[in-house]
């Protein structure tokens, strides 16, 4: 059985089961951790099939970190599909921007760019780029890559709205290992000063950077503990389970002061067996063969 059999057995793909006169609602979508889930599958083989047609990118921290975006984009934040740069719109800015593969299978699943542009990625002349690029596609709300910078732009963000007296919120996703860098501490130590409470961020922690484990690189333990010490209004959660990430979310949307943190522990390639935990995974795309075996996994013949 090929790559392409095997997609066609994974979990239905149209998305009128999704859209229920909602989709190009400028509300909150709200949908059910099952339809999360569902959803986050489709992503996960975008994001497969897209590295393995580039023949490059980051496979590893783009699946650990699916589930966050899927939330946010499919159950947490205003949006306009229609109108992607609407005045209202809720932000979302990926600090770790080598995990972009994800957010632009998000993109795609949400209709906010054609599937077919995935095919591009990283591509001389695409707007989809190995990370982020504004100018190429303006839809995303910052162009990062250089780690540690993602949130101060989140932190001018969310300042800029607070003056304008606008209730738009500015989430933002950050890596583990990228919080090694001093500039995200300095965010850390000033948000709260501001109360910015319509920041939220959260921290993909799957232990794994281009080193190694991030605990063997430069321990960040106690990391929540550190956050707490900062101000902030700090939860820990299990990033791969829908239930707890949009009771964090809830959670998040009734601070009336402190900007929120929100530790996600999760794991590096979830979903694919041979890539889970592995940091040799980190920047490797798959190759055919692997992506038929990757593929088969997330068809069920893997249990994480």
């Amino acid at each position: 059985m090929g790559a392409q059999d095997v997609t066609q057995q994974l979990l239905p793909k149209p998305r009128g089961t999704i859209k229920l006169a909602m989709l190009d609602s400028k509300l909150p979508q709200r949908l059910p951790p099952e339809k999360l889930n569902e959803i986050a599958t489709r992503c996960r083989v975008d994001i497969l099939e897209m590295l393995e047609k580039a023949g490059s990118g980051h496979p590893g921290g783009s699946l650990s970190a699916i589930d966050i975006i899927v939330s946010l984009f499919f159950h947490e934040m205003k949006s306009n599909p229609s109108d992607p740069m609407w005045e209202d719109r809720d932000r979302f800015i990926l600090s770790k921007g080598h995990g972009v593969p994800a957010l632009y299978a998000v993109l795609a699943e949400r209709e906010i760019i054609p599937k077919s542009e995935l095919a591009t990625l990283r591509r001389i002349n695409s707007r989809i780029q190995g990370h982020p690029d504004r100018v190429l596609l303006p839809i995303v709300e910052a162009s990062t890559g250089s780690l540690g910078q993602g949130i101060s732009i989140a932190q001018g963000i969310a300042m800029g709205l607070k003056h304008q007296k606008k209730d738009s919120r500015v989430f933002c996703l950050l890596g583990d290992g990228e919080t090694q860098e001093g500039q995200v501490w300095e965010t850390a130590l000033s948000a709260p000063k501001f109360k910015l409470n319509n920041l939220i961020v959260f921290i993909d922690n799957n232990n794994g950077q281009i080193d190694g484990h991030v605990d063997q690189v430069m321990d960040l333990r106690p990391l929540a503990d550190k956050w707490r010490a900062f101000r902030w209004a700090v939860q820990e959660i299990d990033g791969h389970d829908f239930t707890q990430i949009i009771g964090a979310l809830e959670k998040a949307r009734k601070e009336t002061e402190k900007p929120s943190l929100i530790v996600a522990k999760t794991v590096k390639g979830k979903g694919v067996s041979f890539m889970e935990n592995s940091i040799a995974w980190h920047g490797v795309a798959p190759n055919k063969e692997q992506l038929e075996h990757a593929l088969s996994d997330l068809n069920g013949g893997h249990k994480s």
